[in-house]
């Protein structure tokens, strides 16, 4: 009980002295406490859909250039067919990833405005520029994925199996996913949350 008060002491002094970093911690925290959430669903949402015709629908949109082979560079590339069969994963694997961070996202929303910023601005202001922020990012970490996955898959698949390695790739796909939103967001999420100041 006395340890638990001294720890407790420890940390208001040290957020009192260091409010930026003790900020950053517990956002770091949350953020990690989502990321675990994120590769458990990916993998489970992605098997689910995978007895659906949606493996076999190809989702590619939002063309920009060629490939080194000359193939069209898709922001957005989930060819039809499992990844296990040489596809790309179809609609499956495209909403198996976006409902996965989609989820994650409104958990990590609420937590990192209750708990990391305890803001007081409005709720509907800051989720309107959250979700802004979350689509610019997804983007952009679709438009990435597309330089990472088939390697990562192939690696992994060849090592490991079809199984395991499909599996181990979901996992470090989605995580590659979750560090680049963990970089970004914590900026923006300082303006998004921004506490008002008492008049």
């Amino acid at each position: 009980m006395e340890s638990e008060v001294k720890k407790a002491g420890f940390w208001s002094n040290f957020k009192e002295k260091h409010p930026g970093i003790a900020q950053f911690i517990v956002f770091f925290i949350i953020s990690n406490g989502v990321t675990v959430l994120q590769m458990i669903m990916m993998p489970l949402i992605k098997y689910l859909f995978g007895f659906t015709s949606l493996v076999s629908t190809a989702f590619q949109v939002l063309p920009v250039g060629h490939n080194l082979d000359g193939s069209i560079y898709y922001v957005f590339d989930y060819a039809a067919g499992s990844i296990a069969g040489g596809g790309g994963g179809g609609l499956a694997y495209f909403l198996a990833v976006e409902i996965t961070l989609l989820l994650a996202q409104i958990i990590n929303f609420f937590l990192q405005r209750n708990v990391t910023f305890k803001s007081n601005t409005s709720v509907v202001k800051a989720a309107v520029w959250y979700f802004i922020a979350w689509v610019i990012i997804s983007v952009g970490a679709a438009a990435l994925q597309g330089l990472y996955k088939t390697p990562i898959y192939d690696f992994c698949m060849n090592m490991m199996g079809q199984g395991a390695g499909m599996t181990v790739a979901d996992i470090i796909t989605m995580l590659i996913n979750c560090v680049i939103s963990f970089w970004v967001f914590f900026p923006i999420m300082k303006i998004i949350f921004k506490e008002k100041k008492e008049a």
